[in-house]
């Protein structure tokens, strides 16, 4: 009766009940897969729950594993063992809970390491009676020691010993004694390390900042680096014609204020004075722009070329 009555409605009709039909059975359909999810998820909430606990059955202990399945006292598989590097289904026969074996993971995930058999003691919910049992079982490879212990001292007197020294000796530079001095401008990363109170970082960041700038005309310009130990200062020597200079009336302003000592608004300054004016030849033709205040010119002239 109902497809009779059907096409005897109109097209628009026939056409909204037809697209009611179709989202209807798709919401059923994702009604359907929605649920079916949710009964998994709570299965495998339910399924962890199990795992994470043990009980007192029939006066003895009864352990769960992984999968849900209980695994008793009497048939826990004790046998040699290295925390470092056992793997789950290992650890789990050991009597160890899952929850207990995911803190061993991932504490070997953030690089931790058992040295000794002690260091399982401190695995959170390890009861005394567990770790006693565990404890003859625990067997931690060589691999793991300390590496200082190859050169551990012989009885019969140890070349290897010697060995650790000299490598020890040779891994830190040799620091510069007073009044010895090195060049500014030429020398490299390692030989800054020498001097008292710079490491890596500061003497890498005395040759970045001295590339920028195009050499050091004075020791007091490593002030500007923030940090430095002002005691390096007497340790270091410039000679001012050492430093690459600018041509001022040859550079663009995205060349210009490349320099540390230059900023946009200057370099706009000194481009628009020269297409009005023409070629600089002093920078103190630019003393009445408000950029270039006294101090300013000052710390700038040794770095300028007024050549065309």
């Amino acid at each position: 009766m109902f497809l009779d009555h059907f096409f005897y409605l109109q097209r628009n009709d026939r056409r909204a009940i037809v697209v009611i039909l179709i989202v209807v059975v798709i919401a059923l359909m994702i009604v359907s897969f929605i649920g079916g999810r949710n009964r998994k998820s709570l299965a495998v909430v339910d399924s962890l729950r199990q795992s994470e606990y043990y009980s007192q059955r029939n006066g003895r202990n009864t352990y769960y594993d992984k999968y849900g399945g209980s695994v008793s006292q009497q048939k826990l598989r004790l046998a040699p063992f290295d925390p470092n590097t056992a793997d789950s289904t290992q650890l789990l026969h050991l009597g160890l809970a899952p929850w207990q074996v995911r803190s061993i993971y991932h504490y070997r995930a953030k690089g931790g390491i058992f040295r000794k058999p002690s260091d399982f003691a401190r695995l959170y919910g390890l009861t005394k009676k567990q770790y006693r049992a565990l404890e003859p079982y625990i067997h931690i490879s060589d691999d793991y020691a300390p590496a200082s212990s190859l050169y551990s001292t012989k009885e019969n007197g140890s070349s290897e010993n010697s060995q650790l020294k000299d490598t020890v000796h040779y891994s830190y530079p040799v620091k510069l004694h007073n009044g010895q001095q090195i060049s500014l401008n030429t020398s490299d990363t390692s030989s800054f390390q020498k001097i008292p109170g710079i490491g890596s970082g500061y003497a890498k960041a005395i040759v970045n900042y001295r590339n920028r700038l195009g050499g050091f005309y004075s020791v007091k310009q490593i002030e500007e680096i923030g940090g430095v130990p002002p005691v390096a200062e007497k340790f270091l020597k410039v000679l001012p014609s050492e430093v690459h200079k600018l041509k001022i009336n040859q550079l663009t302003i995205n060349q210009l204020r490349r320099h540390p000592y230059i900023n946009f608004y200057q370099a706009r300054a000194i481009f628009d004075f020269r297409r009005l004016h023409g070629p600089i030849k002093n920078l103190r033709q630019l003393a009445n722009d408000r950029d270039f205040p006294p101090a300013e010119i000052a710390r700038l002239e040794p770095y300028i070329d007024y050549g065309m």
